[in-house]
Parts: C-alpha cells; structure tokens; sequence
C-alpha cells in the first residue's frame, strides 16, 4: 500500500485508480489512505453539481470540464451514480455521457455507486476526493446522485456548489423550495435554449430576493449600532449568488459559468471563507466516521438474534423505541 500512495503523490493514474478502489471497498485501507496523504490535501478546489433528474448534469459537467482544460487544469471528476435498493447493482452511466474525455490525460474520471448511502453521495465520497487532491489535480468536480430536494450533503463536501436547473421542470412554486436551492453558491439554468427559461431564470432570482436584505433586526432583537455596522459590512464582502444561463447541448454560456467558479474560490480565499468551509466539511465528516464507529460497535456487540428480538418487542408495543435505543446502548 505504501508504494501504491507514493505512487499517487508522483500523479501515477494507475496507482491512483487502484488505491481509490481499496478505499471505496474497505474502511481500513480507507483510514490507512488518508491518514498516509492528508498533508498532501487542502490545496483543490471542490466544486459540487447537483439538481433534478433530467436538468442535463453529466453533460453539464463535461463541457466545465473541456473548458476547465483550456485553461490548463487538472480536473478530477467524481460522478456518484444511485443503487438499487433491491440488487445493489448501479448503472454508473456518467461515466458513459463522459466518454469524450476518456483520453485526456489531464482528466481523471471515477464513477461511484452511492451504496445506500443518502444526501446525494457516497460513503467514500470524502476519502476519495482527498486521494485526488493529493495527487495534485486543481480542480475536483462531484457530480450528485440527483434525487431531489433532499441532496444536501453536497454543501459540505464542496468549497462552491452548483444547483443545476432546466425549464419545464416545474411551476415558479417548485424553483423556490427551501432545501437545496439554500446551498447554491451559483444558481445555472440549463438547458437556456429551450422554452421557458426566462421564467426559470426570474423565478429563481425572485427567490433570491426573498432572502434577508439587511436592516436593524437579526433574530428577533433590536441590534446594537456597532453590530449593525458590523452586519452590513459582512454583507458588503457577502458572496452575491448568480444565476447563469447555459446550455450544454450547444455549449453556451460555458465560458462564463467557470469565470464564476474561479472567482467564487478566490473570494473564498479572500474572505476567509475557505478555512470556515474546510472547518465545516471536516466537523460533518468526522461525525460521520463516529457514527459509523458506533455502529461497527454496536454490531459487534449485540448478536442479530438479539437485535431481532428487540425490534420484534417495539413492533409488538412491549417496549418503546427509546428503551429498546437504551437496551442496546446497555450492551456495548
């Protein structure tokens, strides 16, 4: 293993490819990985894509990542692809829509099923963006399961997240949902040769301008003068989010859409922005690599028979949900 990481810091493709499979398959080789490159990382930026079924994501993704190439970066793309709740198997047909990047050698492509896992990725999703920061690619693209509002793990895997829309998905009720159009960093309309898109496009900035616009009150209290102050200045150096106009289909609006990405990460570095983000990412990760934690104890410690038994009594009334939690909590 020790050879294989080696491998990876030097920006060896096959070392690469292999060492990203040991930690999509095995949590150990998963901590060994990290543990090994976490000094390497820190240094890409992480850009999300995610939005409905359908909003032309995967082709979105690949004309970002043409144009990303002329201008001399090395792009990693992770596409997380949905599994079957039944087989278990995924289609990992991102990777198909991808094809035309095949043979860039300055592309790396790596299609992952999400396993079960919710929010849009997958459970080594994490670990395996930091295997490709390591390896020195610039720019990290992750593409979204793209299941619905639900998605928002996304927000804090990545330094700027995209949330991908396309006329006719909806009526101007469904464009300003509150869920996932919150996390956007930049709002894209897709598919902006097609009718509609201009009612897309105003729906989307109606609901951006529905958010707080200022003034005196901030969570239900009058403000101080000072804090007052300090607020508008926060607001002054806020990110203001766009919503750009593309259409990957006949490549418009590309261009653009990437000035934006770039200059989203270098307000992030500007601001300060960037280390609270990284401070974000590592707190959700780190609880999640406690509950998994929890979890491999507790099924290490209480047998499926019993664990059998003691959902079998909630089902029956016997017990209730919190003391059969107590129960096995008792047996680690």
């Amino acid at each position: 293993m020790q050879d294989l990481i080696e491998k990876v810091r030097d920006g060896n493709i096959r070392a690469l490819a292999r060492v990203i499979s040991r930690v999509e398959n095995d949590a150990g080789d998963a901590a060994e990985v990290v543990r090994a490159l976490y000094q390497d990382t820190g240094r890409a930026q992480v850009v999300g894509i995610t939005g409905p079924p359908g909003s032309g994501k995967s082709s979105l993704v690949t004309e970002i990542a043409k144009e990303f190439r002329k201008r001399e970066h090395k792009l990693g793309i992770v596409a997380v692809d949905p599994s079957s709740p039944f087989t278990g198997g995924a289609l990992l047909g991102d990777r198909v829509r991808m094809q035309e990047l095949a043979g860039d050698k300055g592309v790396f492509i790596r299609s992952m099923a999400s396993r079960g896992s919710l929010g849009g990725l997958a459970r080594a999703t994490a670990a395996v963006i930091k295997v490709l920061d390591a390896a020195g690619f610039q720019t990290i693209l992750v593409e979204t399961v793209g299941a619905g509002q639900s998605e928002v793990d996304i927000a804090q895997a990545a330094h700027t997240t995209l949330v991908i829309e396309a006329p006719g998905m909806g009526d101007d009720v469904q464009s300003i949902k509150a869920g996932i159009l919150e996390i956007a960093d930049i709002l894209v309309v897709n598919k902006a040769d097609k009718p509609g898109a201009a009612r897309t496009v105003k729906g989307l900035e109606m609901m951006l301008h529905m958010g707080p616009q200022g003034g005196t009150r901030h969570h239900g209290r009058i403000m101080e003068r000072t804090a007052v102050v300090e607020q508008r200045a926060q607001q002054e150096r806020a990110w203001r989010i766009p919503v750009m106009q593309t259409s990957a289909l006949k490549v418009a609006g590309i261009d653009k859409l990437v000035e934006k990405i770039v200059a989203h990460g270098e307000h992030l570095r500007e601001t300060g922005g960037w280390l609270e983000r990284e401070q974000q990412r590592s707190a959700r990760e780190v609880e999640l690599l406690l509950r998994e934690r929890l979890m491999a104890r507790l099924e290490a410690a209480v047998s499926p028979q019993e664990r059998d038994d003691i959902l079998a009594a909630v089902a029956r009334r016997e017990i209730d949900p919190y003391t059969a939690v107590e129960k096995l909590f008792e047996k680690i």
